[in-house]
Formats: C-alpha cells, structure tokens, sequence
C-alpha cells in the first residue's frame, strides 16, 4: 500500500464526480457485452453495487494520504500513516478488512476472538472513521418508467 506525503496529496478531488465517470465506464462496458445501450440502468446496477464500497475505499484512500477528497472534512490522519510506514501489521490488516467491506463491528469481533488488544483497535478504527464514509450516491436509484 502506497503511501504519500500530504503534499503529495494536497489535490482534492470530488468523490461524486469520479463515482460518474466510473459509473459511466460500467454502463459502457456492460452495454457492450449486452450490444445495446443499457443507460441508466447499468448506471443505476454501478450505484447500487458499487457505491459503498467506492465510498469507503476513497476513505481509506484519504486517511492513508494518498489521495485527498473533498468530501472528507479532515487530512491524513498522521497516526494511520505513522503506523503505516512502520509496517504495523495490525493496522494494515484492519484497512484491508475495512477496504473488503467489514463493518466496524466485524472488526471488533474479529479482534475479541482473535485476542487482539482492543484498545488498539478502537484507536485505529476511530482515526480511520470509515463510517464518515456514507454519502448519499450522485444519482437517484429510484427505477425510472422510460
């Protein structure tokens, strides 16, 4: 995992606009397999597949430095990238479930049963936060009646 300096990421960029542009890369490629334009529809498939996901991804991305989204209120957060630089194994293994789709919980239980030092895993999963990671998508999911 990469990690940069906040100079390095210092550009904001916009979740939402991105999310379009990957949205619309779905519709494209999925229009192409069917050999027709599947239009929102395949649109509406990338929001209701994708977007959380996306969303927590690009918050972990921000956390870790290595790329800035506007969305996100706060910077790298200099205790993830600190641990991460030192090769901490629990923290790099946190972000991957966290990237994979765990839930803060599944962490925790994952921790407990493990026997990992919980008071570790609650500072990291406080700084990483990914729960500021729930946005409302750039479209409506609503099934249109064209």
């Amino acid at each position: 995992m990469a990690v940069i300096s906040n100079e390095q990421a210092s550009s904001k960029f916009s979740l939402h606009a991105i999310s379009i542009e990957e949205a619309c890369r779905h519709k494209w490629i999925e229009s192409e397999k069917q050999g027709r334009d599947l239009g929102h529809e395949a649109i509406r498939q990338w929001y209701c597949e994708h977007w959380l996901k996306y969303c927590r991804s690009k918050r972990i991305e921000h956390v870790i430095g290595c790329q800035a989204w506007q969305e996100f209120e706060d910077g790298p957060s200099s205790l993830i990238l600190a641990l991460l630089q030192s090769n901490d194994l629990l923290v790099q293994l946190i972000v991957d479930r966290l990237s994979q789709g765990w839930e803060n919980l599944d962490v925790i239980v994952w921790g407990i049963t493990w026997g990992l030092p919980m008071e570790r895993i609650q500072e990291i999963l406080l700084e990483l936060n990914i729960n500021c990671a729930r946005f409302d998508p750039a479209i409506s999911l609503e099934t249109r009646g064209d």
